[in-house]
């Protein structure tokens, strides 16, 4: 359990008579189904400071892996009417149903799309809905620009993401610069941005990275890891590996699943590297490969934040990321914890290639530092800074009074609870 003297300093220096119970929060989401997101939201929901924090989920749709690594009784999810998976013309007003059952303190919402349907939702609640926080974890130019080619559809869309996050009570970006982005966006006045970065488990993956590989590679390899889709930019990986010394002694393998992959061992084929480029799909312990390859690398052309480059720090894999908008950039220091090149330049990327796999004592020395690096986004570190947030969001000034007389939902008092 993470220490408590920090957040009770928070809920001290709230005004008096303004806190006499725990806030309950609600995480919603879309479904449970495996994704960045989707981890967040599980271990703020078994990691945020019970003593302080009450954490439900919501979900759109009860399904996805994940589901076996949570609480049930503190997950509820619309249900399924005549067979279909969700009547999205309903669904603000059932949503709205949802959270009124469940009666948080505090909503955070992941995602564009929840955040559309929350806002009618809360808007059908009134006075009695809840402080709304919306959680941005990508880059949202270019999401809006994978929904559509139209320039007029793409600023109606950015239009209205600016007034959704206008009526939210508190904005977080999973990364500095996306916090600037998403404060330009954002219209009306609205609070400041918070940055917070999103929390891996080092315990878990340093534990998972001593297991053995499923089966052994005849040869050293690079690694990479995510969805097989443009996003990840693994057609540029591959032209630079199939342009790199590398590929005369070393094997690329990248992890994940994704509509790309045909078009991926097409390309690698083309370029005389198929014996060189492996595929071994999703990968329940992708930390195994991460700990034993010569260099992980991220070859994004956006994020918000990698969640694998954090992962492959904490595995202590010498890290080579692109510099795309947003996170990566930020995860490492060049030369020191990582490498960073330019995005979408196949020759950057080779010429990177080349240099660190030359240099046995840079990438070691890189390792080391990763690891260091790496504790800034321990799950201990990241749910401690989510629940002061909760705190301070919850019992926010003039409504705090009205939240504070409402019964305990557990009749459980905060004061109790700290002790």
């Amino acid at each position: 359990m993470p220490p408590f003297d920090d957040i009770a300093s928070t809920v001290d220096a709230l005004p008096r008579g303004t806190v006499t119970r725990r806030a309950r929060v609600m995480l919603l989401l879309g479904s449970l189904e495996g994704g960045g997101a989707e981890r967040v939201a599980v271990n703020l929901f078994n990691r945020c400071e019970p003593r302080a924090v009450d954490v439900r989920l919501g979900l759109l749709q009860r399904k996805g892996p994940y589901l076996n690594e949570v609480d049930a009784a503190r997950v509820t999810a619309l249900p399924v009417h005549r067979g279909q998976l969700l009547d999205w013309a309903r669904t603000p007003a059932r949503l709205a149903g949802m959270i009124g059952q469940v009666r948080p303190d505090v909503l955070m919402t992941f995602g564009m799309g929840v955040d559309a349907l929350t806002w009618p939702a809360l808007k059908m609640m009134g006075s009695t809905r809840p402080r709304w926080i919306c959680r941005q974890d990508s880059n949202p130019d270019a999401e809006i620009a994978n929904l559509t080619s139209s320039r007029w559809a793409r600023s109606i869309v950015a239009a209205s993401t600016g007034r959704i996050h206008g009526a939210a009570d508190g904005l977080v970006a999973v990364a500095r610069d996306l916090a600037t982005r998403v404060d330009r966006q954002t219209e009306t006045a609205s609070p400041r941005v918070q940055a917070i970065y999103n929390p891996i488990d080092i315990a878990t993956i340093q534990s998972q990275a001593a297991e053995p590989l499923p089966a052994p590679m005849e040869r050293p390899f690079i690694v990479s890891a995510g969805r097989l889709v443009r996003q990840k930019g693994y057609d540029v990986l591959i032209e630079a590996f199939a342009n790199s010394a590398a590929a005369t002694d070393m094997d690329l393998v990248i992890l994940g699943q994704g509509p790309l992959e045909g078009a991926l061992r097409a390309q690698a084929a083309a370029l005389g590297v198929a014996d060189r480029v492996w595929f071994p799909g999703f990968q329940i312990n992708p930390w195994a490969w991460f700990a034993r390859a010569h260099l992980f690398v991220l070859s994004s052309r956006w994020e918000g934040f990698g969640n694998v480059v954090a992962e492959a720090l904490a595995c202590g894999a010498p890290t080579l990321v692109t510099d795309c908008d947003y996170g990566p950039r930020e995860q490492v220091d060049h030369a020191v914890s990582g490498w960073i090149t330019r995005s979408e330049d196949p020759a950057a990327m080779t010429e990177a290639l080349n240099a660190l796999l030359s240099n046995d004592n840079l990438r070691i020395a890189m390792g080391v530092r990763g690891r260091g690096r790496a504790e800034a986004f321990d799950i201990e570190v990241i749910a401690r800074a989510y629940t002061r947030l909760f705190l301070q969001v919850a019992w926010r000034n003039a409504a705090a009074g009205a939240l504070a007389a409402r019964p305990a939902h557990t009749g459980e008092s905060f004061r109790a609870a700290a002790s």
